[in-house]
């Protein structure tokens, strides 16, 4: 279900106002708050960092290695009562400074099941 939430921009000093049209998205799945290591490769570099929610369609993390909207990356994360996860691909959806907003593209069929196991 999509729809647009309109806002007015603050005008800066050397800018006018300006309309705003942003995407407002129900999420497909409900977040579940964690506080686990994460391990993530995006091309040829590593990060590490901490997963701070998750869901079964996608993940919120921070850490060390910066990523760019649109990136497509790899993420190995350590629930404390599973096995680890595996997502073979995820797409980096938004971008806060540290913190990113990880949608789950390819996870292997054993991954998939730890999740749905996790979560319900």
């Amino acid at each position: 279900m999509h729809s647009l939430l309109c806002c007015r921009s603050s005008p800066s000093y050397n800018t006018p106002p300006a309309r705003l049209l942003m995407p407002f998205l129900i999420r497909p799945s409900r977040r579940f708050p964690v506080c686990c290591p994460v391990t993530y490769q995006c091309g040829l570099f590593e990060g590490h960092g901490t997963v701070w929610n998750l869901s079964l369609t996608g993940w919120r993390f921070s850490g060390n290695l910066p990523l760019r909207i649109g990136e497509v990356c790899s993420l190995t994360v350590n629930l404390s009562t599973q096995p680890r996860i595996y997502v073979a691909a995820g797409i980096v959806r938004w971008a806060r400074g540290e913190e990113y907003g990880v949608e789950t593209l390819v996870m292997d069929d054993e991954s998939r099941e730890d999740m749905e196991q996790y979560v319900c």
